[in-house]
């Protein structure tokens, strides 16, 4: 599914970050409490058993001597496991961010596949999401009709997303989580068939990204203003060290086969808790990426009458 280098790059970079983002609609009671109240329930808990459902569901204990994933990034959110559904919390500002993303996703993944299905515009997609936490992504990703695995490796993280979506029926046979890491469902590709996004990097498959840029202004704002002055997000949440630019991440993707298609900057404001889009990709950016279609052999482009220029991915409109 993917280069051991390009997993190892995207699931540092997806992991339960400043990246990781949002849920559509509003609690009438606190999911914190919730979850406390059933840790027991969560620590046994397996996927919430789905019907008919698209996305195999399994749960995997992963080895730390097979993985790339931080040790205190997991006991840093393990203590805040029971917290990514409590939108007045630590994952406010992500919960906010939702404005932004779930239409970022949703458009330009129809801008590359034109089938349109009324009510529901991503039905019949496949979406990873990578380091879901929670589940804020997943969940409105599944409401637009697509069938969402999320993946993360911390498993009280994967316990509150599967008992959050089991309260909604609509996200029954669509929405499915594992406590796992990248390279382990890389490994069993055959198994898990492919994505069409990972929000896939098959051919034809959408990448998309947001993350903070690495400059002295993403350093001021993301770290000294909003861990430690602001304390926006909970305190060692971000790793300046393994914030990417744009540029160095574009260098990458393309050297994985990936063309992107869009970059868009971000701005969060602390005084009205609401994310905008701006020309400027200083401190947060969206990305979104199509994996290109590999150039088919000789004897097959001549059998199939196809050219390997005809493999490549739509262009950003």
């Amino acid at each position: 599914m993917y280069s051991n280098k390009f997993g190892r790059f995207l699931f540092g970079l997806c992991s339960r970050k400043a990246d990781a983002v949002c849920g559509l609609t509003r609690s009438d009671f606190s999911w914190t409490a919730v979850c406390r109240q059933r840790t027991l329930w969560l620590q046994r808990s397996a996927c919430v058993e789905t019907q008919r459902s698209a996305v195999p569901c399994h749960i995997s204990v992963r080895s730390a001597s097979q993985t790339t994933v931080d040790p205190d990034e997991v006991r840093r959110f393990q203590s805040l496991a029971s917290k990514w559904w409590d939108e007045q919390g630590e994952f406010a500002a992500l919960h906010a961010m939702n404005d932004l993303r779930v239409p970022f996703i949703r458009d330009n993944l129809l801008n590359v596949h034109t089938t349109r299905h009324p009510g529901k515009p991503l039905a019949g997609l496949r979406i990873l999401d990578v380091g879901c936490g929670g589940g804020l992504l997943t969940e409105p990703l599944g409401r637009l009709g697509a069938n969402v695995l999320g993946i993360d490796p911390v498993e009280q993280s994967v316990g509150t997303a599967q008992l959050h979506s089991s309260y909604d029926p609509d996200l029954h046979d669509r929405v499915c989580y594992r406590a796992c890491t990248l390279e382990e469902l890389s490994a069993e590709e055959e198994k898990e068939g492919h994505f069409d996004a990972v929000v896939a990097s098959e051919p034809g498959g959408s990448l998309f990204i947001t993350t903070i840029n690495k400059t002295n202004l993403s350093y001021a704002l993301g770290i000294v203003v909003a861990e430690q002055l602001l304390r926006i997000v909970p305190s060692g949440t971000h790793d300046w060290e393994k914030f990417i630019s744009p540029v160095e991440l574009e260098r990458l993707l393309e050297s994985n086969g990936f063309s992107v298609q869009s970059v868009q900057g971000m701005l969060y404001s602390p005084l009205s808790g609401a994310w905008c889009w701006t020309d400027s990709t200083a401190i947060n950016y969206a990305l979104h990426a199509v994996k290109l279609r590999d150039d088919p052999q000789p004897d097959q482009a001549e059998e199939s009458g196809s050219h390997p220029e005809e493999h490549t991915a739509a262009t950003h409109s």
